[in-house]
């Protein structure tokens, strides 16, 4: 983004003055700017009208007082085109184009686009096919429906790529506090990316919700994204479209181990963006950030009046690695006293009905719990609903005891409801005004804290990460995908120093001799390009413990390849020597990804590759310490440490071959287009790649 387009893009977003080009749109762009309170001068621009929800008219665009700093463009494509020019000319700051017609519906659409981009030039424009900006800061609305949201000051920069997505947030009751909300449409010159820099750097953003249909530079949307890291503002993405990998790589286990999404997962990992899987989720964490804040850690400390929400509680908060530590002897003798007999000390703490709704007795109990360690409160309440509302101020005065018990602990607090709609208005406003996060959703609430807490933990170890590097760029094969055979790959990674077993290549009269001098027992493999994996073919056999073993198995190997592609049969066998069995195998997987670049599949591997799912995939270049965390993510972890009185592996001997191999298939990205081994052998000491598939890219 040059500095003249993100001086106009503020220029659009906090608009001194708005220009509306159109008809019927136009009125209702009018009326928002109206509803949200817009203080500047609203200058239609129609040549059939007289004036526009009382606003007199301008008959063209070069009539207007002087060049607005915020457009809403509504009117047919190519007079877009063409007004879009002449505001440029103008010297406007930003267009809002509302128009549709673009890149979304094809080629001709697609060229439509550009020259809408080449007559934009510096112009800020949001869009086109998109519903545009609301600044709940400033009071500006370039929208063109109806639109909800309320601000108290501060909250959430919401930035979409679905127009009506948008608009539904924006209506949602749930008390989320909106600073801004960007429809962002085709991303014609500004994408989100754009919008996570300028955004993240207002005070008034606590946090930045993203929903993401696709990245067009993945590597602007991660310096953006680490700016914003960097400034404390946690981002919340709601991640649509997934898919799996194609048919390029199919030919490797990994496909039925990784897909598209989860290299959207890796990319939010490593920057420490919260993903959530829907909407509500999506405000509702945005809600408690903004509100409540990030807490330090993942212990809970919880209060309901039912013995069901507090075994909801402790249910689900256990399942997604919340704690709830138990008060220690001193507070539980406290609480004793303080409680009903009826109650029992415990975190989530029931503190009964017979003090329910009393803050003299309440109050002391939510303070006695809040002085031990945690890192965040939570008051599970639900309110009865309109015309029901006798028992409202008994739920209110146990409220503000929590309230104030979670001020003096200086922790994130909450009051949520087990129900979403079990939190009304006026409660939700009172708890925000004393910074007290009112959550909608037992199940959502608990999801927001855990996302909240990983975010300030995922933070902290990015921050500290002294090998962090740029993520290599993403780039498509430069030809013709080729698989090696074996041997050809494994001499590759023995050049690049990883250990492959002792071997040779041998034809089928010279392979028991070869084994022979290799030293029994001895794995046989035939190669050949056209067997990707070997077992399948019958290609392979392992633990053979004489020459005439191998004979035998060279015999029956022609035989059964033979059986399964006549093509595939090959006088080419590579015998090597068998390597003692291992602490663990590990499927590795590197492959280069025209949009992420490089990546690696870590996952269980052997027969266990595609049986149990065992994956975790890492964006390259990658830390030790981030390829240490993804090892201790797979379920294979606890073999590596010695499961059962077996030995365990030195992982950092396991840690450092595999970054070695990572820089290895980054300095070929040229070359490169998948390394995939499987099994990596962990021993004590060492591994060694004890199967290789290596496919390169071949020119024309």
């Amino acid at each position: 983004m040059t500095p003249a387009l993100r001086d106009n893009l503020w220029r659009l977003l906090k608009p001194r003055h708005i220009a509306i080009i159109g008809g019927r749109d136009a009125v209702t762009v009018a009326g928002e700017c109206a509803r949200i309170g817009f203080a500047g001068p609203v200058w239609p621009v129609n040549p059939k009208r007289r004036d526009i929800a009382g606003h007199p008219c301008f008959a063209r665009i070069e009539d207007l007082p002087e060049p607005p700093d915020a457009v809403f463009l509504a009117v047919p494509r190519e007079a877009a085109i063409d007004s879009v020019a002449r505001l440029a000319r103008l010297g406007a700051g930003g267009v809002v184009c509302y128009t549709a017609g673009f890149g979304e519906i094809g080629a001709e659409g697609a060229a439509a686009e550009a020259e809408l981009v080449q007559a934009a030039g510096d112009m800020a424009l949001v869009g086109p096919n998109c519903y545009g900006v609301i600044n709940y800061i400033d009071r500006a609305a370039l929208w063109p429906f109806a639109h909800g949201g309320s601000c108290p000051g501060y909250g959430a920069a919401i930035i979409t790529q679905s127009g009506m997505l948008s608009s539904d947030l924006t209506m949602s009751q749930r008390s989320v506090p909106f600073a801004y909300m960007v429809s962002a449409g085709n991303q014609a010159v500004l994408r989100l990316e754009d919008f996570i820099e300028v955004l993240c750097e207002r005070p008034e953003v606590r946090a930045i919700g993203l929903h993401i249909e696709g990245l067009q530079d993945t590597a602007g949307f991660c310096m953006a994204a680490r700016k914003a890291l960097d400034l404390g503002k946690p981002i919340v993405a709601l991640k649509t479209g997934t898919s799996k990998i194609g048919a390029r790589l199919t030919v490797s286990h990994t496909g039925s181990l990784s897909g598209t999404d989860d290299l959207y997962q890796a990319l939010f990992e490593r920057l420490g963006i919260i993903r959530v899987t829907s909407p509500a989720q999506l405000l509702e964490t945005l809600k408690f950030i903004c509100v409540a804040g990030v807490p330090k850690g993942k212990r809970i400390a919880a209060f309901t009046c039912s013995g069901g929400g507090a075994t909801m509680l402790a249910d689900y908060g256990e399942s997604i690695g919340l704690e709830f530590p138990q008060p220690r002897a001193p507070a539980a003798a406290r609480l004793g006293a303080l409680l009903p007999k009826t109650a029992t000390v415990s975190n989530p703490l029931d503190y009964t009905t017979p003090i329910w709704g009393q803050a003299e007795k309440t109050g002391p109990v939510f303070e006695a719990l809040l002085a031990e360690p945690c890192d965040a409160a939570l008051l599970l309440q639900d309110y009865p609903g309109a015309g029901l509302d006798e028992s409202k101020p008994s739920y209110l005065a146990d409220a503000r005891a929590f309230v104030a018990a979670a001020a003096v602990a200086k922790v994130p607090a909450t009051v949520c409801s087990t129900l979403p709609e079990n939190l009304d208005r006026d409660t939700r406003d009172e708890l925000i005004a004393h910074g007290v996060a009112p959550m909608q959703g037992l199940q959502e609430t608990l999801n927001a804290i855990a996302g909240a807490a990983w975010f300030g933990r995922r933070r902290a170890a990015i921050l500290r990460d002294s090998e962090a590097r740029a993520l290599y760029p993403g780039q498509a094969s430069k030809g013709e995908a080729v698989l090696l055979d074996e041997l050809s790959g494994k001499r590759r990674l023995a050049a690049a120093g990883i250990d492959v077993p002792p071997g040779a290549l041998a034809s089928a009269a010279d392979a028991p001799k070869l084994a022979a001098e290799l030293g029994f027992p001895v794995a046989l493999k035939m190669l050949s390009t056209r067997l990707p994996h070997k077992s399948e073919a019958g290609a392979v056999r392992l633990g053979l413990a004489g020459p005439q073993a191998v004979e035998a198995a060279v015999a029956e190997m022609v035989r059964s390849v033979a059986s399964y592609d006549a093509n595939a049969v090959t006088d080419r066998f590579l015998v090597e020597r068998m390597i003692e069995p291992p602490v663990a195998e590990l499927l590795v997987n590197l492959r280069r990804d025209a949009q992420f670049g490089l990546a690696m599949t870590l996952a269980s591997g052997g027969v266990l590759a595609e049986l149990i799912g065992d994956a975790v995939t890492l964006l390259l270049p990658a830390s030790r310490s981030e390829i240490g965390t993804a090892l201790g993510r797979l379920k294979l972890g606890r073999l590596l440490d010695g499961y059962r009185g077996r030995p365990g592996a030195e992982r950092d001997t396991l840690v450092d071959a595999l970054y070695e191999l990572a820089d290895y298939a980054g300095a070929q990205a040229d070359d490169i287009v998948e390394i995939e081994i499987n099994p990596l052998f962990v021993l004590t000491d060492r591994v060694c790649a004890v199967d290789v598939l290596l496919r390169v890219a071949i020119s024309a």
